[in-house]
């Protein structure tokens, strides 16, 4: 709560009517310009309390057109008629004229964010860009001159495009953000350095053009509108620029990066003709207008919304007032606006809750009007957001804003009403008296019988002396602070303390050393004074005797609190044992922290408010049961004021708000969420939590502790629902002039709230006092003992109560228990013993609340354990019908309909029918309720029936109607209820036999159905009795019909429509009468009766049912029946199915024999039938067998793969594999092999990949080669090397490849190991002889290019061995030697050589060894033909002759 002093400024005599006023943006100092009618101009400037700078006067013959301050210096521009532009400099007075750039009157003046370039402009459109150095000095002359031939308006500077905030950085770096010092550091990315200062700007000229700027001072076009350009405005955000024209049209135009602007929206703003305009820009994309009508418009651009705010009558504005000028403080978030009335309307931003949507001028809310008198033309906020500055066309008055004065001492509450009214009220009689002082009140202090007010210039004190207040002294004093004691005032001056009379007499100084610093705080608490200097340091004096005495040394804070920045507050207890103190931060903030200084100790703790936590003090284990109540209240907070108790040394109470709210002004204190905590605080316990309060709506700040009340200043306008009647006296005191206007009847402005441990025992006496807190004490220290020994001689109902509600906020239902047993209250011990079922300790601690009436604590306590069910519970029964329905809907979910449901009784109840109605709907019971309900009103009811057209309510409604004779209607809401029983039911009973059957026939209600066939049947008409019966799926009551009257051929269609049973009976009925047999067996099979079926068939020779009964017989069935049945089957040749009954039977033996006698293919489902898994019913051996022997069929049927399956099931892998091999499926043989991984297999599978194209197939090559290895058969292995080389010299002709595959044939025999061994070294010795003529061959072959005579003579003499052929085909060598002996030209020798070949080869094409190059050339050498090709076709010709012929 905040009131305004204002101060007129001590305008020079010379000075004329002020016409403009404008503050520095970041120095309290205010610049008025004002013109005479003598068109002289004047500008002064003023400090804030509206002192008179003299040196800074300034005076021209010609009036002045602009002024604007440097944003940061004390440097003022004015710009005048002339063209004159001068620099002002604050305090010094110094003036610079700018170089004449300018020769028309000044139109235009704007310095940049940073103050670094300043522009100026005139009428003519000559824009001009200066240079200012960083101490506000000119620095040369223009840095650039543009044209542009019309008036300039406006210039707006761009901001600089987004980087690094260097400054930000530094000190986001210097409280310890790493992230932040790691942009300074190597290890972060490297700091992007943008701009600090924008350098581009804006100007609007008279024609409706606006100018783009850049940073070299170029010039550009960047838009037109039509119309004089009033305002601009930049939205930073979306990067948006707004232009305002004098007939306030608003466009708004997009900035593209290549300079070019496009328009996004054109709007016309409301406004009165004739009228100034007063246009406001807030940060936050607000557009205000103010033009001379009675409320302000505003314009939310980022939103697209626009509203008014207009003037109250009931907070003392007047019918018809005008608002002429508008401003806007954006750290206050307040709008202050002046009026036609002198009155000044500020409306404060309102926090509104988060995702609530709501009217837009819902958020600001309209303050009480600060009255200055005259027609306000300008106001403005100063640059200190406790500053105001108003012309009122007469003066200036700066308003001071000031934080109300409140005290509270003895019994006595002053509170601070307006800037020199105070509202009193003596609590011990009642009285509430009003003070009205001269002066204006700085601050307040009240013993039990004066009041001091000052003024930080004068001290006035007042005695209570009965129901009036008289002026006792007052004296001139400039203490910023003032305590009281007795008859003692203690005022501050540098260095010390005075101690005065009422009269201003000092009757004695405390002084302080210069290390001590100087006093700045003041705080007195019984009989003890403590003093806070400006040095951190404090000291406590005891004031108990005649003169004051120091009760300890100066204690110097600095030393024990890391961080400290300056004392905020300080105050000691009762017993002067105990100081506490609140403290600011280096960098200005608040502390989280209530320090706490232990004088006869000296030693220092603190309670963190953050964390909830002291700094020391004993832990219990009541401690965490109470903070999981409590904690959440406490932590994340700060403390903004503390008081201790007058008469209570250990209790000590700190008003706290939570974290982010300590930096909101005080007057604004009431918009965010307060707090008031308790302590206890002892030298052996330390510092103990005992309570959290939440400051009650409506009250304003927490003024003191008295125990048994909190005392609490209320806000302004608004009733305090806790307030008890006192009488109201107005006094002025003696020696006072009566003020012109004295309100009768001044606000209670204090109000009081009882402790939660004195609930009730407001006016105990002293003693019961002190134990209720000696019982508190040891509560919360968790010594029941001591706290039962404290209250055990305390026999009021009233004491146990409120100790039981204490038991709610401790959570300590043992002690509740006995609590309850000393009230009495057996009810409330029944509940709480019913509640310890609960498994949670909050639940039960909640029914404990709910008997004492503390609705709102159980309330949170069941939310606190989630406990929704018996949250829902608690709302019904305390009749919160919204939030138990809340409360269903969001959390209970599983209750919602039985909520809805006990609503609507509720409802019902009360008479409330058509709410009721509704709820009985949601719960889905309006079928049965809402019928109940109107019964009485049948003709509502019968509306309610129409309207909701449901089955349910119409078959009621019917009913009724039917009980009520009236059959017709009953008929028609049976119809539309589709209740065809009943409709059924009524025309039989009205005789519509007719009408009746056709329902039934056409719905096929069963019911209906079954209805009908009953009525038939009772009037002997057996055969519609049938009919209906078998429509209502009521077959035995047919087959009954049937049988009792030998409707024979129904009976059978009936019993197989119908039960086992049914059938059964129809079945030995038909067996009993001795006709259709074969009903019977078929009746019989198909109830189940299978071995009956089949007995009643081979007895009757029923060969087709027993066909059709073999079929449903499977394994399940009876062996022996299965085995007849096949037998039945074999006679008649239908050998498959007894195939299938002999294999169900599991007789596989005879099954198999069958199949191999009648050739009967087993298809693999028959096999798997065959194949035995349980070894209940055969033997291994004996389920072997018959797998082996399913297999030896399926490979008599060529079924391979299938015998190859059940040789595999049977074991028997060799058999399988050969299996397989007959099937010629390779992938499947390899696979096999591979799984088995048996020797015999291996072998067997590469002897049957030799059979393949293996020469084409490297990995049918890599295979074999594999599997002979894995077999252990190397002479096989080194047979297939074998084949493998001859293919190389028969195929390919390379001896290289064949050599190499004898080498590894070599090997693989070298290490068989065969019985024979002198057939083995035959073998061996005939294979070195091989490689050792392949190698002599080969080595011909690779010594001809070198040596070609040693290579032939190596060929002939190898043509000279025995044993040459297969080894090296003759044909090869020859070959040879013809091919050398054509290429050296010896044709004779070369022609002599291939006779000699066609000799040895006389039945092969020579071809196959010599080159046609070679042919050819030997053909031309000779000069004679060959015939090789010749000779080898007809030899070929006769080959398929003697072929044909043998074929």
């Amino acid at each position: 709560m905040a009131v305004y002093f204002d101060h007129r400024i001590e305008a020079p005599e010379s000075s004329v009517v002020p016409s403009h006023l404008t503050w520095h943006s970041a120095l309290p100092v205010l610049a008025v310009g004002s013109r005479s009618p003598t068109a002289e101009g004047n500008v002064d400037l003023y400090l804030q309390q509206g002192e008179h700078v003299e040196s800074c006067h300034v005076q021209r013959p010609h009036r002045w057109t602009v002024l604007r301050w440097h944003p940061t210096k004390p440097v003022l521009a004015l710009g005048w008629e002339n063209g004159e532009v001068t620099l002002l400099t604050h305090p010094s007075g110094d003036q610079t004229v700018l170089p004449g750039t300018h020769v028309a009157c000044i139109t235009l003046l704007e310095w940049s964010s940073s103050g670094s370039r300043l522009v100026t402009g005139d009428q003519t459109g000559a824009l001009a860009v200066w240079k200012v150095d960083a101490r506000g000095r000119l620095q040369g002359n223009h840095l650039v001159k543009h044209e542009y031939n019309k008036p300039l308006t406006c210039c707006i500077f761009r901001p600089a495009s987004p980087g690094d905030d260097v400054a930000m950085l530094a000190r986001a770096s210097v409280s310890g953000d790493e992230s932040a010092l790691d942009m300074f550091s190597w290890k972060g990315a490297p700091l992007k350095m943008g701009p600090q200062e924008g350098l581009a700007f804006y100007v609007s000229t008279a024609d409706g053009k606006v100018h783009s700027v850049d940073e070299h001072c170029k010039t550009s076009t960047l838009l037109s509108v039509e119309g004089a350009i009033k305002k601009l405005f930049y939205l930073d955000k979306r990067e948006v620029l707004a232009v305002i024209t004098d007939t306030l049209t608003l466009s708004q135009y997009t900035l593209g990066p290549g300079g070019g602007a496009q328009e996004l929206t054109k709007v016309k703003l409301s406004n009165k003709t004739g009228q100034n305009v007063d246009i406001v820009w807030a940060d936050n994309s607000l557009l205000i207008t103010v033009t001379g009508e009675q409320v302000i418009r505003l314009w939310d651009l980022e939103r697209d919304d626009n509203y008014v705010l207009s003037l109250d009558e009931t907070l003392g504005f007047e019918r018809g007032e005008m608002i002429n000028c508008v401003s806007y403080c954006a750290g206050k978030e307040i709008l202050a606006a002046g009026t036609s009335h002198g009155r000044i309307a500020m409306w404060r931003m309102v926090a509104q809750p988060r995702g609530s949507k709501g009217d837009s001028n819902a958020l600001w809310k309209l303050q009480t009007p600060t009255e200055i008198q005259g027609n306000i033309t300008q106001i403005q906020w100063g640059s200190s957001l406790n500053l105001l500055a108003a012309n009122n066309s007469n003066t200036v008055l700066i308003l001071c804003e000031h934080v109300m004065s409140a005290h509270f001492s003895q019994q006595v509450a002053a509170v601070q009403l307006t800037p020199t009214q105070l509202s009193i009220t003596q609590y011990a009689t009642g009285l509430h008296l009003a003070l009205q002082s001269d002066t204006h009140i700085q601050g307040v202090c009240v013993t039990k019988n004066s009041v001091t007010v000052w003024s930080g210039k004068q001290v006035t004190v007042y005695e209570l002396s009965g129901t009036v207040l008289r002026n006792t002294g007052s004296f001139p004093c400039d203490s910023h602070v003032v305590a009281v004691h007795d008859e003692n005032l203690y005022t501050v001056e540098p260095s010390r303390v005075q101690i005065r009379t009422p009269q201003g007499t000092v009757k004695q100084l405390l002084t302080f050393s210069k290390a001590e610093g100087n006093p700045v705080l003041l705080s007195v608490c019984q009989s003890y004074l403590v003093v806070g200097t400006d040095t951190a340091h404090i000291r406590v004096f005891d004031l108990s005797r005649r003169d004051a005495k120091a009760h300890c040394s100066a204690k110097n804070l600095v030393d024990q609190i890391a961080g400290l920045g300056a004392l905020k507050s300080a105050k000691c207890n009762a017993s002067g044992s105990q100081v506490s103190i609140l403290i600011s931060q280096v960098n200005g903030r608040p502390d989280h922290k209530v320090y706490f200084y232990d004088v006869e100790m000296d030693t220092v703790t603190h309670f963190d408010f953050f964390v909830g936590r002291p700094s020391s003090g004993i832990s219990h284990p009541e401690e965490s049961e109470r903070q999981r109540f409590q904690g959440t209240e406490v932590s994340g907070r700060c403390p903004v004021s503390h008081f201790w108790d007058e008469s209570e040394p250990r209790l000590f109470v700190c008003e706290t708000v939570s974290v982010g709210s300590e930096s909101s002004s005080t007057s604004s204190i009431d918009m965010v969420d307060v707090s008031v905590v308790t302590l206890f605080c002892t030298q052996e316990h330390g510092l103990l939590l005992q309570d959290c309060y939440p400051k009650p709506a409506g009250l304003q700040a927490l003024l003191a502790l008295d125990v048994p009340y909190y005392y609490f200043s209320c806000k302004p306008g608004e009733k305090d629902p806790g307030l008890t009647t006192a009488s109201a006296t107005t006094s002025t005191p003696p020696h006072q002039p009566q003020p012109s206007r004295v309100p009768a009847q001044f606000p209670h402005m204090v109000s009081r709230r009882t402790l939660r441990e004195f609930v009730g025992l407001e006016t105990c006496e002293k003693a019961t006092r002190d134990a209720m807190l000696n019982f508190s004490f040891y509560l919360t220290i968790g010594d029941m003992d001591e706290a039962f020994k404290s209250i055990k001689l305390i026999k009021s109902k009233a004491v146990w109560e409120n100790m039981a509600r204490m038991c709610v906020k401790t959570c300590r239902l043992d002690v509740a228990r006995v609590c309850l047993g000393n009230m009495g209250n057996a009810k409330a011990a029944k509940a709480l013993k019913e509640a310890t079922a609960e498994p949670e300790p909050e639940a039960q601690v909640a029914m404990l609340a709910i008997q004492l009436g503390m609705l709102e604590d159980a309330e949170k306590l069941y939310k606190c354990c989630q406990r929704y069910d018996l949250l829902n519970n608690f709302y019904q029964a305390s009749g919160q019908w919204q939030q138990a329905l809340e409360t269903a809907e969001i959390h209970d979910r599983i209750r919602l309909r039985t909520t809805y449901y006990s609503y609507a009784k509720y409802l019902e109840s009360m008479g409330n029918k058509t709410l009721a109605l509704a709820y009985y709907e949601n719960s889905d019971t309006h079928r049965a309720e809402v019928p109940r309900m109107l019964q009485d009103d049948t003709s509502s009811l019968e509306i309610y029936v129409n309207k909701m057209k449901d089955k349910n309510i119409y078959k009621w409604w019917a009913q009724y109607l039917e009980s009520q004779s009236d059959m017709d209607s009953a008929l028609h809401f049976y119809e539309c209820a589709q209740d065809y029983l009943s409709l059924v039911r009524v025309h039989c009973y009205m005789g519509n036999i007719q009408k009746a059957s056709e329902i039934a026939n056409d719905t096929g209600d069963r019911a209906a159905s079954y209805h009908l066939a009953r009525h038939y049947e009772g009037h002997d008409d057996i055969k519609q009795a049938v009919h209906f019966y078998t429509r209502a799926q009521a077959y035995n009551n047919a087959i009954r019909l049937c049988k009792e009257n030998g409707l024979d051929d129904q009976l059978m269609n009936l019993a197989l429509l119908s039960n086992p049973e049914d059938m059964m009976e129809a079945a030995c009925y038909y067996e009993e009468k001795g006709s259709h047999m074969d009903r019977a067996v078929a009746l019989y099979h198909k109830a189940g009766y299978v071995s009956k079926a089949l007995e009643l068939a081979f007895a009757t020779q029923q060969f087709s049912a027993l066909q059709l009964i073999a079929e449903d017989l499977n394994e399940n069935s009876d062996p022996v029946l299965l085995a007849r049945c096949s037998d039945f089957f074999i006679t008649h040749s239908q050998y498959e199915k007894a195939v299938d009954l002999l294999v169900a039977a599991k007789k596989y033996h005879q099954a198999l024999e069958l199949c191999v006698n009648q050739n009967l293919t087993i298809t693999e489902q028959l096999a798997e039938r065959m194949t035995v898994t349980d070894s209940k019913d055969f033997s291994e051996e004996a389920r072997k067998d018959v797998l082996e022997r399913i297999a030896d069929c399926c490979m008599r049927q060529g079924n391979y793969h299938l015998a190859t399956k059940k040789y595999t099931q049977a074991g028997n892998k060799l058999k399988a594999m050969r299996a397989l091999l007959k099937s010629g499926d390779t992938e499947k043989i390899v696979f096999f092999a591979n799984v088995c991984r048996q020797k015999e297999l291996f072998i067997m599978a590469a002897n049957y990949l030799q059979s393949l194209d293996w020469r084409k197939n490297p990995e049918i090559l890599k295979t074999i080669i594999g599997f002979y290895t894995k077999g252990r058969a190397p002479d096989l292995l080194a047979g297939f090397y074998e084949a493998c080389a001859q293919v190389e010299i028969d195929e390919y002709q390379n001896y290289e490849k064949a050599l190499d595959a004898l080498t590894e044939a070599a090997k693989c025999l070298s290490k068989a190991k065969d019985s024979s061994a002198g057939d083995q070294e035959v073998r061996v010795g005939d294979l070195h002889n091989k490689i050792s003529l392949i190698k002599k061959f080969v080595h011909a072959r690779s010594l001809y290019a070198e040596n070609a005579a040693d290579a032939v003579q190596l060929c002939e003499a190898l043509l000279e061995e025995p044993e040459l052929d297969p080894a090296v085909r003759i044909g090869d060598a020859f070959g040879f030697l013809v091919e050398h002996h054509c290429q050296q030209g010896n044709f004779q020798v070369a022609y002599r050589k291939l006779e000699e070949l066609q000799k040895l080869l006389p039945s092969q094409n020579v071809r196959y060894y010599i080159s046609q190059s070679s042919l050819e050339a030997l053909q031309k050498g000779m000069g004679v033909p060959l015939d090789c090709d010749r000779r080898h076709s007809v030899k070929e010709e006769d080959e398929v002759e003697e072929d044909l012929d043998v074929s």
